[in-house]
């Protein structure tokens, strides 16, 4: 078990019965990153990686 399995594990014992928007998710992940500018990047790479369907192919048409 990674670390970070007991972080998701909360979120989904927590708030696992609500439903929210992909507009809802970005907001909280500007929100987060806005106080921990550290995390800038992983964040990133997670909105990328979730844009793109759980995959890491590039999407030449939004270029």
């Amino acid at each position: 078990m990674y670390f970070t399995d007991r972080g998701l594990e909360e979120l989904a014992a927590r708030r696992g019965g609500e439903q929210v928007t992909l507009a809802w998710l970005a907001d909280q992940l500007q929100a987060f990153v806005d106080q921990h500018p550290d995390f800038e990047v992983p964040v990133e790479r997670l909105a990328t990686w979730l844009a793109r369907g759980g995959t890491d192919d590039v999407d030449d048409d939004l270029d």
